[in-house]
């Protein structure tokens, strides 16, 4: 017979045997020492080295009561993903993230001039230590963690419809990624608590709804209005609890607010991502939480949770690939990945996510098929390809998929966007295809492959000017008068703007050949009286108009950087935005009555239209990207000759500004991608 039992990471067994010798009877006891289980919770701990004792010590501390079951798988949960975190340590690094301070209270200065003085006042980064999490996280602090995650979790209404997978994975982690560690559950529970109170203590069933408690918080919370930009003196990955408070930065800092509090409080959340959004050169973070039923929710913090399946990014938006952020390694998509045995590209090295795509997606059609005969011709080792999307001159890859000779298939794809297919080797992308997108509707593959016919392009913008569609529709029903009155008792149209304007300056005639001492430009009404220059002109249309400068003072951000003054500076990248919705208007006093001619106008913009003087250079997409020229802007727009049609273009801005996107020349109109 034989039994076992286990001294340190050994297992020991003995086998007893009894037999008769010829001298007589007498008993054997063999003992053999055999490796125990490599289990992930003794791979851990053999990873912690020299903080071994200290997890050993919770991991005791919870086996002792049998109450505490679940809080030991709970702490084993955690020690046991706990080798694939580490964060970055330095002062300069902590003196850097007086940033987000900075970005709340110095409003008069810019992202850019408060980045810039940050780098000045402390000097260049220095070198960061890298701490793992296995050799650095103590018995007090993860034991601080867990009872405060179970106590919220135990202790409020709408706790029992919470499971402990979900209360696992998405409410117990003590940190979201790669930010210092701190105690931060306390702090946010005293902080935030009372502000349920109300609700706890009530007779409403929404108290029992994770998402119903959640929406309830958002709307009580005392400041919550974000002072977003993506302008940051350094790199800083998640900054952590104590700095993401200021409602700073990015999405990432407002939705890190949002897990800390939420979890601080009880109800479980997660990060949903996208590693690159379509049309744009970056990814997106934002929340989820469930309700008692299970139903996902989401937000751009701080707006309040509505249902996935109704957002309007459910119906709208056709980034490719969508991701949820997890405590726990996907360990079977890392045991898939090491299947072909090759490298692959970081992303994947440690998957901390999950594919939630197929939640965000409305199309029934969901696969992407490129067959062979689109492969471009040559020899490919690689067993993975990779699906990537445009960031500029650069591709990132968003989704993996086995390589077969015949085709390619990638599934769960949001369809629309522009898409490219690489393998990596040797820490490269490899492209074998053309860029494509996949109709959301037809399914069909329209590839952007250079043809030998060529054909000229005119361009007036280097970014996508959907981003500036606010201000482009404020400018109808904008009026131009004219008045020998300064109070303008009596007074002329000029010109009404009846079409959106699609270039930095429109060009328009007078309505009129009377003179005028007075003239202005009065916005339509709810539009701020949003414009970047207005210019006037005489008989002599060759020099604008000047006189002193008249209008309504005061703009909406009530720190004089966009007064009506700005309407006059020959400066298209400054602008008025009057401090009430309607009434505000921006002129000048020409001093004798002058017949105006004509007008030239700039809506309000983000500086991404071309600006003469500035240097550019159009690239077009001929398996890698090939230049088509530089020019110096000597106008409002650029003429390139002799592009290869159905060619995907990127058009660079030398001198300033940092928003370039893809885009496509089809019926003599720049259609962005």
């Amino acid at each position: 017979m034989y039994d076992a039992m286990v001294i340190g990471s050994k297992k020991i067994r003995w086998f007893i045997f009894g037999f008769a010798l010829l001298l007589g009877g007498h008993l054997t006891i063999l003992i053999v020492f055999e490796d125990a289980p490599r289990t992930s919770l003794n791979i851990a701990l053999e990873k912690a080295a020299n903080n071994r004792m200290e997890l050993e010590k919770v991991l005791r501390y919870y086996q002792q009561n049998p109450a505490d079951s679940l809080k030991y798988k709970a702490a084993c949960f955690l020690i046991e993903n706990m080798p694939y975190y580490s964060y970055p340590v330095g002062k300069q690094l902590e003196n850097y993230k007086l940033y987000f301070n900075w970005l709340r209270h110095y409003k008069r200065e810019t992202p850019q001039q408060l980045s810039d003085s940050i780098r000045k006042v402390f000097g260049p980064m220095e070198h960061l230590e890298k701490r793992s999490d296995i050799c650095e996280v103590d018995s007090a602090y993860l034991c601080h963690n867990i009872e405060w995650a179970f106590k919220v979790w135990k202790g409020q209404p709408w706790g029992k419809h919470i499971s402990f997978s979900t209360f696992c994975e998405y409410m117990l982690p003590y940190r979201i990624d790669d930010e210092p560690l701190e105690y931060w559950r306390e702090m946010y529970y005293n902080k935030f608590d009372s502000l349920l109170e109300p609700l706890r203590n009530s007779d409403s069933p929404d108290k029992e709804d994770p998402v119903a408690v959640a929406n309830y918080l958002i709307q009580k919370l005392p400041y919550k209005y974000h002072y977003y930009t993506g302008i940051f003196p350094y790199s800083f990955g998640h900054v952590g609890a104590r700095h993401v408070q200021y409602l700073t930065g990015s999405c990432r800092e407002v939705t890190d607010f949002a897990i800390y509090l939420f979890r601080s409080l009880g109800i479980p959340c997660a990060i949903d991502f996208m590693p690159m959004r379509d049309r744009v050169n970056v990814g997106h973070f934002w929340l989820v939480c469930w309700d008692k039923n299970g139903e996902e929710y989401m937000t751009d913090f701080p707006r309040v949770l509505s249902p996935v399946c109704k957002h309007w990014w459910y119906n709208h938006d056709n980034t490719a690939k969508i991701y949820r952020s997890t405590f726990s390694v996907n360990r079977k998509f890392v045991d898939k990945m090491m299947l072909y045995g090759e490298e692959i590209y970081p992303f994947w090295k440690t998957p901390k996510f999950v594919d939630v795509t197929d939640s965000y997606t409305r199309h029934k059609e969901k696969d992407v098929e490129i067959p062979a005969s689109r492969f471009y011709r040559g020899h490919c080792t690689s067993q993975i390809a990779y699906l990537c999307l445009s960031c500029k001159r650069d591709w990132i890859p968003v989704d993996w998929t086995p390589l077969y000779s015949d085709n390619i298939v990638f599934h769960n794809v949001r369809k629309g966007g522009v898409m490219r297919v690489a393998t990596y080797e040797d820490g490269n992308l490899c492209f074998l295809t053309d860029p494509f997108y996949q109709d959301s509707l037809t399914n069909d593959l329209r590839f952007y492959s250079c043809e030998e016919k060529k054909h000229d392009v005119i361009l007036y913008a280097k970014y996508n000017l959907e981003n500036d569609k606010q201000f482009i529709d404020r400018m109808l029903g904008g009026v131009f008068e004219g008045s020998n009155q300064r109070n303008f008792s009596k007074k002329d149209t000029l010109f009404i703007i009846r079409q959106k304007p699609f270039r930095l300056n429109t060009t328009v005639k007078s309505w009129t050949n009377k003179r005028y001492r007075y003239v202005r430009y009065v916005g339509y009404k709810n539009t701020n009286c949003n414009i970047a220059e207005v210019a006037f002109y005489g008989i002599n249309d060759s020099v604008s108009l000047k006189g002193k400068i008249i209008g309504t003072p005061g703009c909406y951000q009530r720190n004089g950087s966009h007064e009506y003054t700005n309407v006059f500076d020959g400066k298209s990248w400054t602008s008025f935005d009057y401090k009430e919705s309607t009434g505000g208007w921006a002129g000048l006093d020409l001093g004798v009555p002058t017949e105006i001619c004509k007008i030239v106008y700039t809506p309000r913009n983000r500086d991404n239209y071309i600006r003469p003087g500035d240097i550019f250079e159009l690239f077009y997409c001929d398996k890698d990207w090939k230049s088509a020229g530089e020019i110096q802007a000597v106008s409002d727009s650029l003429a390139f000759r002799n592009i290869p049609q159905d060619a995907l273009l990127l058009l660079c801005n030398y001198t300033r500004g940092t928003q370039e996107r893809i885009f496509a020349y089809e019926n003599g109109v720049q259609e962005w991608k």
